[in-house]
């Protein structure tokens, strides 16, 4: 256990980080200059660990068997566990729970944990998306929020308060609005909806239609002045964020199950059925693991190891791969998961079946072992043989 759960914990750990760094450099060009912009990513990225998970913990799992099985067997620890008595299938008992624990933990994260943050992730994008650009603002840097466009000096980001400030709004073939003001500041709304631009001493040029030059009677503005004036700002006043359940994605497992019987509004019987499925079937696929990577793991010195665990991990992201194509295929209605993602599932499991128990079983040579260590050592050749020709591998 001790073997195999190192390698798991680091795997997962750097997938999370790597994955979760490559999010956050997107995240920041979405909320950069944002009030409590950074607080706002590690939010958004908290929300988003449930669904890495989903997609690291499989994959740590399996690199995790590889890597600790492999030492075992490269140290001849196996050998002599085997010359005792104890043979392979008696070893993975401890791994085999191990991947009926973590499958459970991964229904619970698909099933109720992923949906439910996925909402929030999106109801998050949705608020950052919806805040007036005038969040945005730099100082004497012109910027566009819809129709408006607006410059200010001396901005205080502390108090929102700012001084000297130029806002343009176009209101196409109805006209414009032209405001300079002296100072002003930000004020945040106590509902929490839409904020209020506070201007003090400044003037309003006005125009009913848009001017024409060029026309015999040209559109003449209306200048006015005001030592207070406040106008809402934002997009959000009326447009608040959906409930949750309008993608299937976001519903969990007995609402999946409930909604093949009685289906939402807005949500497709195929789509339902896909990500049940996929959910299902990525759960089920944990299960396999630990009887799909022992074989890959141990084998005879002479082997090539590295080169087994690199075709060990091509052949489960490439499963990886069919399952998220199929389901891709089924929500389109081309195919039933049955087919797409079942019948797949169903052969990965016969494949690992056969190789566990002709490993743990029987005395016979594993074909598949012997295919990989004849191609892995064709290609050492290869590597060797490219090196001694252009005397890379000569030391002085």
């Amino acid at each position: 256990m001790r073997q195999v759960s190192l390698p798991l914990a680091g795997a997962l750990v750097i997938g999370l980080l790597m994955l979760l760094a490559d999010r956050m450099v997107r995240l920041l060009d979405t909320t950069l200059g944002k009030k409590n912009s950074f607080s706002v990513v590690f939010e958004m990225l908290a929300y988003l660990v449930p669904h890495y998970l989903g997609t690291a913990l499989p994959a740590a799992l399996f690199l995790g068997l590889l890597l600790g099985f492999g030492k075992m067997s490269a140290n001849s620890e196996t050998d002599a566990f085997m010359a005792s008595g104890v043979g392979l299938n008696r070893m993975a008992r401890s791994v085999i729970i191990m991947g009926v624990l973590i499958s459970i933990l991964s229904v619970a994260i698909m099933g109720w944990l992923q949906p439910y943050a996925r909402y929030a992730y999106r109801s998050v994008v949705f608020d950052v998306q919806n805040v007036e650009v005038f969040y945005l603002a730099e100082e004497g840097v012109f910027m566009q929020a819809g129709d408006r466009t607006f410059i200010l000096d001396k901005l205080n980001r502390a108090t929102n308060a700012f001084q000297h400030v130029f806002i343009y709004e176009d209101k196409g073939d109805k006209g414009s609005d032209t405001v300079t003001a002296s100072r002003g500041s930000l004020i945040e709304s106590t509902g929490g909806l839409r904020p209020t631009l506070h201007l003090e001493d400044g003037h309003r040029l006005t125009f009913k239609a848009r001017p024409d030059v060029n026309a015999a009677d040209p559109a003449i503005g209306e200048a006015t002045e005001f030592a207070l004036a406040d106008t809402p700002l934002g997009r959000i006043a009326k447009d608040i964020f959906r409930p949750r359940g309008d993608d299937e994605r976001e519903l969990t497992l007995p609402e999946l199950f409930s909604a093949m019987q009685n289906l939402p509004p807005k949500i497709k019987y195929n789509d339902v059925n896909s990500e049940l499925s996929e959910r299902l079937v990525t759960a089920v696929s944990i299960l396999i693991l630990p009887f799909l990577a022992i074989p890959f793991a141990v084998g005879n010195r002479r082997s090539v190891r590295g080169f087994r665990t690199g075709i060990a991990l091509v052949l489960i992201v490439v499963y990886n791969e069919v399952i998220h194509q199929g389901a891709s295929l089924s929500n389109h209605g081309v195919a039933s998961p049955l087919i797409t993602m079942w019948l797949p599932c169903l052969l990965l499991g016969i494949f690992a079946a056969w190789r566990y128990i002709g490993v743990c079983f029987t005395l016979r040579n594993d074909p598949v072992s012997s295919v990989i260590d004849r191609v892995g050592e064709f290609f050492g050749s290869l590597r060797h043989m490219v090196m001694r020709r252009f005397g890379w591998g000569a030391q002085t």
